[in-house]
């Protein structure tokens, strides 16, 4: 059975689970250092909406920031959902913190500002097709590396991205009842283990 780990230190971490649990995945919140030690064995990571600033801190502040950094380095896959998709930006748009900067992306923090922060929209997803999109002063991505695939984008902002076994959006998919875009995240699981498979045959 897949098991993934949702970062559970504050946010919408509980939304995620029920999501996954209604696709039949096993979830485990992680919370600290020793939750993350013992559920070594994870096929992937969730990394939910919250205060960036504030998760970022508690990574360090309970000593679990690098070995989350060097498993998202040597290709845990893993899912940023607004917040989640901050701490995985190689660059903030006026701010020089630096979180687990795995993804080659430059983000701006509640792009929509205070009066549009927070609605409710559908788009075309990649591969997927027309869902319906939460935002929550959610952020968007300015920028992109040459290994980055655009999913989605609203107005003509990136709102979701794909490198290589990440995978980012600025909205709430745990929030519409549209599991979708988590089958989508499960599907790039799937193909990790088959690619990890083929490996260890070779």
């Amino acid at each position: 059975m897949t098991k993934i780990g949702i970062l559970a230190l504050q946010g919408a971490f509980a939304e995620h689970e029920q999501v996954l649990k209604a696709l039949g995945v096993g979830t485990v919140q992680i919370r600290n250092r020793q939750d993350w030690e013992a559920h070594a064995d994870l096929d992937g990571l969730i990394l939910p909406g919250g205060e960036s600033t504030v998760m970022g801190k508690l990574l360090h502040d309970l000593d679990f920031f690098e070995p989350i950094k060097t498993k998202i380095d040597a290709g845990l896959p893993v899912f940023g959902t607004c917040a989640g998709l901050i701490l995985l930006a190689k660059t903030i748009v006026g701010d020089q913190t630096k979180h687990l900067a795995s993804m080659d992306i430059n983000v701006a923090r509640n792009a929509y500002g205070r009066q549009l922060g927070s609605f409710v929209t559908n788009a075309d997803f990649k591969g997927i097709g027309e869902i319906p999109m939460v935002f929550i002063r959610g952020p968007i991505i300015e920028t992109i590396g040459p290994e980055v695939e655009i999913l989605a984008q609203v107005n003509g902002a990136i709102v979701a991205a794909k490198e290589k076994h990440m995978l980012v959006t600025s909205f709430h998919p745990e929030l519409t009842g549209d599991t979708r875009v988590h089958t989508y995240f499960l599907e790039m699981i799937s193909q990790s283990k088959k690619r990890k498979a083929l490996i260890q045959i070779s």
